[in-house]
C-alpha cells in the first residue's frame, strides 16, 4: 500500500523550503564572505540569485521524483500526477523568488548611486 502526503501541506513545505534555501544560504554565505574579506552585501545578493535552482531542486525532493511522476502521468493515463507536480514546482519557484526579493531588498543592492 502506497503511503502519500496530502497535496496542500506539500505545496506549502515546498514554497517555505525554497524560501529556507535562498535565505539561509545566502545568510551564511555572507558570513563567510565577510570572514574572507569580501564585501558580503553584494555576495549575499550574488549567493541569492545563484541558489534559486538549488532551492527548487530541494524543495520538490530531487529531479527523480519529479521524473517519476511524470513518467507515471504520461505512460498510466495519470494527468493528476503531473498537474500536482507541476504546481509543486511552481510553488517551490514562488518560494525562491520571494526569498531572492527579500535579500534584494534587505542589502539594497540593485538600487543605483
Amino acid at each position: 500500500m502506497d503511503v502519500k502526503e496530502a497535496f496542500i501541506p506539500n505545496f506549502i513545505s515546498c514554497y517555505f523550503i525554497a524560501l529556507g534555501v535562498i535565505l539561509g544560504g545566502a545568510i551564511i554565505g555572507g558570513v563567510g564572505a565577510y570572514l574572507s574579506g569580501q564585501p558580503p552585501l553584494s555576495i549575499i545578493t550574488s549567493l541569492a540569485n545563484r541558489l534559486k535552482i538549488w532551492a527548487l531542486v530541494a524543495a520538490i525532493g530531487g529531479t527523480f521524483d519529479a521524473v517519476y511522476s511524470f513518467e507515471r502521468g504520461i505512460f498510466e493515463g495519470n494527468t493528476r500526477d503531473i498537474f500536482k507536480q507541476i504546481l509543486l514546482i511552481i510553488s517551490a519557484m514562488g518560494g525562491a523568488q520571494t526569498g531572492y526579493l527579500i535579500i534584494t531588498w534587505l542589502t539594497q543592492e540593485h538600487v543605483s548611486s
